[in-house]
């Protein structure tokens, strides 16, 4: 049920290593530190102007043809694939996995999230500890959150119980061609199906799978 192939197309998706598949979804974003740490490799391979702030250098990957605006910050270890766009004022923060044509908008932040190909986070994002499938559209001051007020550890609630996913931090998994209308709000621990949509200024909780 919580299998990453439930919520996405992992058909386009490089690197082939990112995901855990026989493992709950959530996982994937615990083992992103290994992935950084064992298969990566740095490489800046498209032009980056003056004006962009890359942090960490030494750790980060961009592809080709990926246009990166004034303004960007990006902080290692990070990927950032072929053909993204980064809108000036972004911030993509450390241990972030941005693959192909994915886009990230003026004054979104994204931490430790993974944005599948062709997906958006346009304007005024935040994107934490989270998983936007392929062709997600965030409408503009969405947010992801990924911290509960307490600080306890997140857990899921099922028709059979409690999951205890060992996080404490930990945002939603957006399945794939999901939109969610502007300021909405994704509580810690969400998980949308694929094709979802909400109107704007909804605030979401738990296994809304269908």
């Amino acid at each position: 049920m919580f299998s990453p192939k439930n919520f996405f197309s992992l058909t386009d998706v490089s690197p082939k290593n990112l995901f855990l598949l026989d493992q709950p979804v959530w996982n994937t974003l615990l083992q992103l530190d290994t992935f950084f740490n064992s298969s990566f490799l740095n490489s800046i391979n498209s032009y980056v102007c003056e004006g962009v702030l890359l942090k960490n250098k030494e750790k980060i990957f961009i592809g080709e043809h990926t246009k990166i605006s004034e303004g960007v910050v990006i902080e290692g270890p990070c990927y950032v694939g072929s053909n993204c766009f980064l809108a000036p004022g972004a911030y993509i923060r450390p241990y972030t996995v941005l693959l192909d044509f994915s886009r990230v908008g003026h004054c979104s932040e994204i931490k430790s999230s993974i944005l599948m190909p062709y997906s958006k986070a346009p304007h005024f994002n935040y994107v934490g500890d989270s998983i936007l499938g392929n062709h997600v559209n965030l409408g503009a001051g969405v947010i992801l959150a990924n911290y509960k007020l307490d600080g306890s550890v997140i857990k899921l609630k099922t028709s059979t119980g409690l999951i205890d996913t060992g996080m404490n931090k930990f945002g939603s998994i957006v399945g794939d061609q999901s939109s969610l209308g502007c300021n909405s709000v994704l509580n810690p621990g969400t998980l949308l199906p694929k094709k979802y949509k909400c109107r704007a200024l909804s605030s979401l909780s738990g296994i809304l799978c269908n």
